[in-house]
């Protein structure tokens, strides 16, 4: 088969190439549309079923899907290319971005990474681990809840989109109070945190732990007694671990097919070998399977969250080192844009080495030592991975994300061949990708 290439042209800029659609031309080849039966459908980028900007090339024998294959990169948002352009801290506004469901884990894995690589992960104070701990968690609870409002959209439960959004929203109203932010926070950081929660989050997300548990007795009164979402969920998609294993996929997928395995339990981070919770897993490696893996996790989630909220005990939020943390604690001014006077005069009425000091942290940004690291945490999706290298300097030398939703995206040829087309939305929805990850 002959090897084509996108064409290209040479311009007062450099050679620039025009990209098509990839082989579709070599899937289309030799297709008669008088005589054969086999059909070639685009489902997406635009489609609503596809979690998102994903692009999936079908081919079909009547209703039954014989190949797919998933075509990405229609988001290129280019982040792991821009954080090289930006000093340390920086990174956090663009790793945010990234999984745009799952920011603070995001965030997370790059201030894990980054405070390796400085060699300071014993310095992280309690209070900022504890509220790490606290809002990973609480942002899991509101991945799930957009999976299982999105899915159940997808399947006809209409409803399901509604209340699932309805409850994230109270989340989101948590994470603007800690942040000023409902997404892409970039409130944890290398050293520690943005800055305090103040204590109504913490009146907030009390709240929210008693009005939660009756929703999802709600969610799973109305989907899981059902015949119709028995039928779209129960024997569909199937991938046992070996598959899993094989393909690399992780999260409620992997526990879906049997196999517990989670990053809290088996290689814990941020203290979480202290709290005391369980890694829900079923046996029946579909749909229906993934469905109730992630029920449970929400469940789980909101017992860490309570453990987390009876740990916090008074004290900083950013590591002692001046060399990493700002002098003083960023306060905004009355008129809400800006810093307040107060912190202004703490910066200024120091000395003049510690003001050329603090001019140099936020506009240089502080030194990271050369060498590599790879740090891992469980985000919503499975594995989210940290590759971090530097060569001693003010800006990441590169960053590389192992994005769960990537990596996962390769399962959907495995459960959709051989399967009815509708069949592909519940799987390829049970897999819960986002795009912005995929894309970064």
């Amino acid at each position: 088969m002959t090897q084509s290439y996108a064409s290209e042209r040479e311009t007062t800029e450099g050679k620039v190439f025009t990209v098509t659609g990839g082989d579709w031309d070599q899937v289309v080849s030799g297709i008669d549309p008088l005589t054969d039966e086999r059909i070639v459908v685009n489902m997406g980028p635009q489609h609503p079923s596809t979690h998102g900007v994903l692009r999936l090339v079908l081919e079909l024998e009547g209703e039954t899907v014989t190949e797919a294959r998933p075509v990405i990169g229609y988001l290129h948002t280019g982040i792991e290319k821009s954080i090289e352009y930006r000093n340390w801290v920086q990174g956090s506004t663009f790793v945010t971005r990234m999984d745009y469901l799952a920011p603070m884990h995001n965030e997370l894995g790059y201030a894990l990474a980054v405070e390796k690589l400085l060699g300071i992960e014993e310095q992280i104070t309690e209070r900022a681990t504890t509220i790490r701990v606290l809002m990973t968690e609480l942002n899991r609870i509101s991945s799930h809840l957009v999976w299982l409002a999105t899915t159940g959209m997808e399947l006809g439960a209409i409803s399901m989109m509604l209340y699932g959004f309805r409850e994230r929203e109270y989340i989101l109203d948590i994470f603007e109070e800690a942040s000023g932010l409902r997404m892409n926070h970039a409130y944890i950081r290398p050293g520690g945190l943005a800055q305090d929660i103040p204590n109504s989050v913490v009146t907030k997300t009390r709240d929210f732990l008693k009005y939660l548990p009756k929703k999802l007795k709600e969610y799973e009164d109305m989907l899981s007694g059902q015949p119709i979402w028995h039928e779209r969920t129960k024997g569909v998609a199937v991938l046992d671990v070996t598959g899993c294993m094989a393909l690399g996929i992780t999260g409620p997928v992997l526990r879906a097919a049997g196999l517990g395995w989670d990053l809290r339990k088996t290689m814990p981070y941020c203290g979480l070998e202290t709290y005391e919770f369980d890694v829900p897993t079923a046996t029946t490696a579909d749909v229906w399977g993934r469905y109730q893996v992630r029920l449970a996790e929400i469940r789980e989630s909101m017992k860490i969250v309570e453990q987390a909220l009876d740990r916090l005990r008074p004290g900083p939020v950013v590591i002692a080192d001046k060399k990493i943390a700002w002098p003083a604690q960023l306060a905004i001014g009355v008129d809400g844009m800006g810093n307040s006077l107060e912190h202004v005069a703490k910066i200024m009425g120091q000395s003049m080495e510690s003001l050329i000091h603090h001019f140099k942290l936020v506009t240089e940004g502080f030194r990271v030592p050369a060498g590599q690291v790879y740090v891992s945490i469980e985000g919503p999706r499975g594995e989210l991975g940290v590759h971090a290298v530097s060569d001693g300097g003010t800006r990441p030398y590169r960053v590389h994300y192992r994005e769960p939703s990537f990596v996962n995206l390769q399962a959907i040829p495995a459960m959709a061949e051989g399967a009815l087309l509708a069949d592909v939305i519940a799987g390829g929805a049970s897999l819960d990708p986002v795009m912005g990850g995929c894309d970064r």
